[in-house]
């Protein structure tokens, strides 16, 4: 599907039914600046970014000890049950010039023609590392600020959620490591306020907390930008039974 840039009148976004029938495409009214993460789904009212933002649980950071990858389950698991795994998902979601390599699963090139996170066109080849699948919210940093004390099944659900999850440049995306928004924003800074409904999104829908200079941090940004819509959708917080973790 086409990203469309900040400004347009509209914009094409994803919405994941909560079975495993699919998804369909609709269009709706565009309040943000810059693209969204197209997983998010229909948006909310406008407005509804930043006072979600400030509706979010503040504690401490818990700690890391005990945090592993594999406590989310095994990586890019197919539990929309689509017969693709998630990062070929996200992948055929947000590059342009698809090609695949066997079928319509395994993408093998495609051209992600403005990186949400630098602004630039990244070409991905199936191998190269110039793409990463970002969790918006990392891992880790859901580790710290509740997920430590889920079931795996949530866990897994987080790990592989469309809402969580955004096509990059990869070389930008490892200098965010584990940040939340206190700590890391996109340098393109058209992007900013997208990015951030994106993190509050995902905290509101999973129950995380926020630290308090997160959301300092987050209602920073979305003041900037009081019509910011929040994104929703993606898939069930609790993956099928046939998925575990570690």
């Amino acid at each position: 599907m086409k990203r469309l840039r900040g400004g347009a009148a509209a914009a094409v976004v994803l919405m994941c039914a909560v079975t495993a029938a699919g998804c369909t495409e609709q269009t709706t009214g565009s309040g943000s600046t810059g693209a969204g993460p197209s997983a998010g789904g229909a948006a909310a009212s406008g407005g509804a970014a930043l006072a979600a933002a400030e509706s979010l649980t503040v504690k401490g950071r818990a700690p890391k000890t005990g945090y592993e990858r594999d406590k989310f389950g095994s990586a890019w698991a197919d539990t929309d049950s689509n017969s693709c795994d998630t990062r070929d998902d996200i992948l055929k979601r947000d590059l342009e010039e698809v090609k695949y390599t066997g079928g319509t699963c395994k993408v093998s090139y495609g051209v992600l023609e403005s990186d949400p996170y630098s602004g630039k066109g990244v070409t991905y080849r199936r191998g190269s590392s110039k793409v990463d699948i970002d969790h918006v919210v990392a891992l880790s940093d859901a580790w710290q600020k509740g997920a430590k004390y889920w079931d795996a099944s949530k866990r897994i659900a987080l790990a592989n959620d469309p809402l969580n999850l955004l096509a990059v440049d990869a070389s930008t995306n490892r200098s965010k490591g584990d940040g939340d928004t206190a700590t890391w924003l996109p340098p393109n800074k058209a992007y900013r306020c997208t990015y951030v409904a994106a993190q509050v999104a995902v905290k509101k829908k999973y129950e995380l907390w926020v630290s308090a200079a997160e959301k300092s941090a987050m209602e920073k940004v979305l003041t900037s930008c009081p019509d910011q819509r929040l994104p929703t959708g993606g898939n069930p917080t609790k993956a099928p039974e046939r998925f575990h973790a570690g």
